[in-house]
């Protein structure tokens, strides 16, 4: 039970961070996109600090969830991002929750509950290997490279998506990697800052988050939230059952666990057409860094006849 509470508090945790580095990601002028300028210009952003502070506040929620819970069971969890997301959102702007809205955090919610149900995921004994490793990294890089090479070609939304299909990849792998270093917690501090999975961890969360910042700055919320909401938790639970031996219900038991991934699908996409997280899409978007600094509305256009010289 400890896990899923844990688990929970990440989930919004992560969602404050979402919110407060999208404000900050939209503002970033365009041409530093997947440059190391864009995260020089983000980090003299207070919104975007406070981002990384609740992004780490979920990261150790994450993993104190870890230590007593396996990654088929934490990682789905994560998709409750979604819905705070929406409620923190229609905070801001003050909107009204709309029916359709509710329908969207039931289907969501149901969703969840259908799979871990159905699932019913228990951690594995399973301590991965080298060859194990090998495979799972050179796959997840591969994936990642693939939709980072194709976000660079494409634009518009598609970009967005794939460079958060690409981000929550890279976050389950961090935390498989997670997963293997709080195993080495009862060592002491100085066996965890000696294993090669902290440092390891630590690379693939930066990667991860530079990815992450490259999808809000390119794309709408609308269009970056349900990819790497639904790919995290998705890769995560094939992770841990591929690699730490946990154990989800099979044969018939397939068929609802598809079923509460569609409705977490479902429940994803209409939230993320929610219309305060639409309008919060349009503002930051159309707005950017001027003179003035952040947030500057551009200077009004010239619409009558030029002055009498």
């Amino acid at each position: 039970m400890i896990a899923v509470v844990l688990a929970v508090l990440a989930a919004a945790a992560n969602a404050v961070a979402s919110v407060l580095q999208r404000r900050a990601a939209r503002a970033a002028p365009a041409d530093e996109a997947f440059r190391p300028g864009l995260i020089w210009d983000l980090v003299r952003r207070p919104a975007w600090l406070g981002g990384i502070a609740a992004l780490i506040a979920g990261f150790l929620l994450q993993a104190a969830a870890l230590t007593s819970g396996g990654l088929a069971l934490v990682q789905p969890l994560l998709v409750a991002e979604l819905p705070f997301t929406m409620l923190l959102v229609g905070w801001m702007f003050r909107a009204r929750v709309t029916a359709r809205t509710w329908l969207a955090v039931g289907a969501l919610t149901a969703g969840l509950a259908v799979f871990l149900v159905a699932a019913s995921p228990t951690p594995g004994r399973r301590i991965p290997g080298l060859p194990a490793w090998v495979i799972s990294a050179g796959a997840t890089a591969g994936v990642v490279a693939g939709c980072v090479a194709a976000a660079v070609v494409v634009g518009g939304l598609a970009r967005a998506v794939l460079l958060g299909v690409a981000a929550g990849l890279g976050f389950a792998y961090t935390a498989v990697l997670m997963k293997r270093t709080v195993e080495e917690l009862p060592g002491g501090v100085w066996a965890l800052a000696g294993s090669w999975s902290l440092w390891a961890m630590v690379a693939a969360g930066l990667c991860s988050l530079f990815l992450l910042q490259n999808a809000l700055q390119s794309g709408p919320l609308v269009a970056v939230q349900p990819a790497l909401t639904v790919t995290d938790p998705v890769a995560s639970t094939a992770y841990g059952v591929a690699m730490f031996g946990e154990d989800i219900r099979t044969g018939p038991w397939v068929l609802p666990e598809l079923t509460g991934m569609a409705l977490i699908l479902y429940g994803s996409v209409l939230l993320s057409r929610y219309a305060p997280l639409r309008k919060q899409a349009h503002m930051l978007g159309t707005r950017r860094a001027g003179p003035g600094g952040e947030g500057t509305p551009p200077a009004p256009r010239r619409t009558g006849p030029p002055p009498a010289r």
